[in-house]
């Protein structure tokens, strides 16, 4: 059996330090634009910030991967050609890439480099998977969270990729890379701005009784009493009236998606990464996240048969995490 590797976000200096700290084998990063899909403002390195925390990394003798996967415009490759180049230029240990163009350019340029794809690429099914590997030559795919533990069985029974998958943090249903929401209404794509609502975008708006709404681009996505929490607000996270008049969370409960519980059945179905979302979160959130799956990793593969989520592990979970529940999301869907 072999162990995943955690794999953690880093979304500035700060966040990539916990990360390592806290036990990490590798940390995903972008760039400050729109090659990545984590575009917000004062997240993502600078080339002259990376430095310092490639030197962090590499001391403690762990990886860097650098996300570069979203989906250029024909006028605009160019920009993404270049942070690919820059990408190899800096020896990461991998390039998380989701467009066919830039895969093919990373490929040509660079036949020794070692390419991941992207979630963002929506690569659900074995067919898919080796046409990438076969003409792109990936060594692994990230999955999109919309499979089962099942599938991802039969996944691994057709194809030498390995498999990455996410465990904790935000659940997007949309299947990532398809989903077109926020460019319906703010005109901004997530798949080519790299930023699902754009804080440019956003208003957080007081009432007199203590409550709040949020909108996006002036349309309403909720309206909160004095005690309610919310998370982010993304169209698919949003509250609205339903035809028969219910005020509800129609797309998605906010809710966040933890794998502890059925850590072993990943570990079997053989999974090599285990990955946390959340680069726009805080250095709290990844120290947090990354301990927790570093302990819970160490101990079902040491022991599967013994292993239990221990209550120390659900009360950081539960604590750091966006939205007010859990949940396995598509995992175990019959």
């Amino acid at each position: 059996m072999r162990k995943p590797e955690v794999i953690a976000p880093a979304g500035n200096l700060a966040s990539l330090k916990a990360a390592v700290d806290n036990g990490a084998d590798a940390v995903y990063l972008g760039f400050s634009d729109s090659t990545n899909a984590r575009n917000f403002e004062g997240l993502n390195f600078t080339t002259e910030e990376l430095e310092d925390g490639i030197k962090y990394v590499r001391s403690r003798g762990k990886k860097f991967f650098v996300a570069i996967n979203t989906f250029p415009q024909a006028d605009a490759f160019p920009k993404w050609q270049k942070a690919v180049d820059t990408a190899i230029e800096l020896k990461a240990d991998a390039v998380i890439i989701a467009n066919i163009g830039v895969l093919d350019y990373a490929r040509k340029k660079y036949p020794d480099a070692n390419l991941h794809l992207s979630t963002q690429a929506s690569s659900s099914n074995y067919e898919s998977i080796n046409f990438y590997r076969k003409h792109f030559g990936i060594k692994r795919v990230v999955l999109p969270r919309v499979v089962t533990v099942e599938e991802i069985k039969r996944l691994r029974e057709h194809t030498d990729v390995e498999i990455e998958v996410f465990a904790l943090g935000g659940l997007c249903i949309n299947v990532e890379g398809r989903c077109y929401l926020s460019s319906y209404v703010t005109g901004a794509s997530t798949n080519t701005e790299g930023a699902c609502s754009p804080s440019r975008f956003v208003r957080f708006i007081s009432d007199p009784s203590g409550g709040m709404s949020i909108t996006l681009n002036n349309m309403t996505l909720n309206r909160l009493g004095r005690n309610e929490s919310s998370p982010y607000p993304t169209c698919c996270k949003g509250r609205y009236t339903k035809p028969d008049g219910e005020y509800a969370y129609v797309f998605e409960d906010p809710e966040s998606l933890n794998v502890l519980q059925i850590l072993p059945a990943l570990v079997d179905a053989g999974v090599a990464a285990l990955k946390i979302e959340g680069r726009q979160r805080t250095k709290t959130y990844v120290a947090a996240m990354t301990g927790v799956l570093r302990g819970a990793v160490d101990s079902c593969c040491a022991d599967m048969k013994a292993y239990r989520v221990r209550p120390e592990w659900s009360a950081k979970t539960v604590a750091t995490f966006e939205g007010t529940s859990e949940t396995l999301g598509s995992y175990l869907v019959k």
